[in-house]
């Protein structure tokens, strides 16, 4: 079964810093472009970042630059979402996703398989 699972998320003090991680299982993530979203309560989902099979990488919301970076470990199946200088307004559910494709999408949200999510909360 194909499957992708993030984990990492909690309660984090504003300020703080918090890593996620994007597990895949049964495919390798290798070959694919993983992206981070997320979803603040009552609001639409929106990209964070996307990061391709060759490392590069496009972050979608001005407020994460310089905060929030994105990596993969392909030996691990995992590709991570290190979160810093957190704020209230980072609160949200945060989902992985991933294409079959090794580019990132033109279209944000077209990804084939998505994960659960889980939930980051930063106090304020």
């Amino acid at each position: 079964q194909l499957q992708l699972v993030e984990t990492g998320g909690g309660l984090v003090p504003w300020g703080e810093s918090l890593p996620l991680s994007c597990v895949s299982s049964g495919f390798t993530l290798a070959y694919s472009a993983i992206g981070w979203f997320r979803q603040a309560p009552g609001k639409a989902r929106e990209a964070v970042v996307c990061i391709d099979s060759d490392d590069g990488n496009i972050v979608y919301i001005d407020a994460v630059k310089d905060r929030f970076y994105v990596s993969r470990d392909n030996a691990m199946n995992t590709v991570s979402l290190q979160m810093n200088l957190l704020n209230p307004e980072d609160t949200a559910v945060y989902f992985c996703a991933a294409r079959w494709d090794r580019l990132c999408p033109v279209a944000k949200f077209h990804y084939d398989l998505w994960g659960q999510g889980t939930q980051v909360t930063v106090s304020s």
